[in-house]
């Protein structure tokens, strides 16, 4: 019972982090610090990744019309399937910001686990993204972005997304929504459709990172670690149909900067932790 109450504080930090810009990673990192599940190392790293699944099967539900590529039509009073192309431009694009952490997070996973997944560089990246949404958003004052719907992004714009995408690959606690959002905000998306664009953004990426994690851990759960998996993830789920309805309501009328703030502090908090 104890097990399963972990998994859902768990599931709680991870629908909360997963897209604030704030670091889920970092975040579940430190969290084990102090709540502890009574688990193999090999699952916790597992349990790290898969658990985002619960908190992808959110964006499905909630962005379904505008991620589902396929429609329905009365022509003569019969119904035809219909394909919508913008929705299919869309995904091409999404797998086209996909392909730097494909190629090098992949080719370079387990090296990046061992460098970097340490709360000490958790801190570091916390930090340094912190300062980052505050001066991006300081610039941006005085400016106005020039994409300001998902139709406008570019092959070349979701590319460059893409890119900053890879360090949150690299360094847990930069966290992957804040990676992308702060290139997004960099080179003139609008912070709604930046949101919006790492939401969709995210379902290959934690799919494809869900099952690379799954593969290598195997398939022979016991009981417990199936009964904690499916809890979290369950919990995620739940948790993040509220924040991302959040979010998105918060960004229409304020910018990131509170988000910053808070990466500094716990950033701060968590150096001072871990040296006296």
């Amino acid at each position: 019972m104890i097990e399963i109450l972990k998994a859902i504080l768990f599931g709680i930090v991870e629908g909360i982090t997963e897209w604030l810009p704030i670091s889920s990673t970092g975040h579940m990192i430190l969290l084990n610090e102090f709540v502890t599940l009574d688990v193999s190392e090999e699952f916790w790293e597992m349990f790290l990744v898969v658990i985002q699944l619960g908190a992808i099967l959110a964006v499905v539900l909630l962005f379904w019309n505008q991620i589902f590529p396929f429609g329905v039509k009365r022509h003569n009073f019969k119904r035809r399937v219909c394909i919508k192309k913008d929705i299919f431009v869309l995904w091409f694009k999404v797998l086209v910001a996909c392909v730097p952490a494909a190629v090098i997070g992949l080719a370079f996973d387990d090296v990046f686990d061992a460098l970097f997944y340490n709360p000490w560089c958790v801190a570091v990246a916390l930090i340094v993204f912190g300062v980052a949404f505050i001066l991006i958003e300081d610039r941006n004052k005085k400016m106005q972005p020039h994409i300001t719907s998902l139709e406008q992004i570019t092959y070349r714009t979701a590319l460059l997304i893409g890119f900053f995408q890879l360090i949150a690959a690299i360094f847990p606690g930069t966290s992957r929504s804040g990676a992308t959002i702060v290139g997004a905000l960099l080179i003139g998306v609008s912070r709604t459709v930046a949101a919006e664009f790492t939401f969709v953004l995210a379902i290959p990426v934690m799919l494809g990172a869900s099952l690379l994690k799954v593969v290598k851990f195997g398939f022979s759960f016991t009981g417990m670690e199936l009964t904690i998996l499916f809890v979290g993830m369950i919990v995620a789920f739940l948790v993040s149909v509220f924040v991302i309805r959040f979010l998105m309501s918060y960004i229409k009328k304020h910018d990131f900067k509170v988000f910053g703030w808070y990466r500094i502090i716990l950033g701060i908090m968590v150096l001072a932790y871990f040296i006296f």
